[in-house]
């Protein structure tokens, strides 16, 4: 069984924990080691959590299979971006899940689930940033209807960055 709640600042340890596993797994050849272990550190420690999660234009889920917490997602409504158009668009600033559940579906539950908040708050389109080495997450992407729009650099430390792709969806009728 599968549940989906808004975060709040007593979350914390759930997004620290699952983020660590997850963005080291799915980054783990984005950058050199070291500087993956400290963008690590600096992004999901305790601290920096429960920061993110007093801000309220951070909008945190949690999903849950089997009462235990296996993923998360992060939003932000009415973040425009300078490839988009429409001005109403959200950010999906991270969508993250356990491994060991990803042939479950809950991944896309979670997408639908934010693209669903959106809608309902009115936005036209959900963007996104993906790491071009990341062809998992890709391809998950453009099966539920992104494309690619441009590019980005992401910074992992002030020294080093990846190329990302910008990704976009406009939000129809049938979301």
């Amino acid at each position: 069984m599968t549940s989906i709640t808004k975060a709040t600042e007593n979350d914390f340890q759930s997004i620290v924990d699952i983020g660590k596993v997850v963005v080291g797994e799915a980054h783990k050849n984005a950058a050199p080691v070291d500087d993956m272990k400290d963008y690590l550190q600096r992004n999901y420690n305790d601290a920096a959590i429960k920061e993110e999660l007093s801000d309220p234009n951070n909008i945190y889920h949690i999903i849950y299979y089997d009462s235990q917490p296996v993923g998360f997602s992060k939003i932000i409504f009415d973040a425009p971006h300078p490839n988009i158009v429409a001005e109403n668009v959200t950010m999906l600033d991270r969508i993250y899940l356990l491994k060991e559940f990803s042939g479950l579906k809950l991944g896309m539950q979670l997408l639908n689930f934010n693209l669903a908040l959106a809608k309902d708050y009115g936005q036209e389109g959900i963007w996104l940033y993906t790491w071009v080495g990341n062809e998992r997450a890709i391809n998950f992407y453009q099966k539920a209807g992104f494309t690619i729009i441009g590019s980005h650099h992401f910074y992992v430390t002030p020294a080093y960055y990846n190329v990302n792709h910008q990704m976009y969806l406009p939000i129809t009728a049938s979301h």
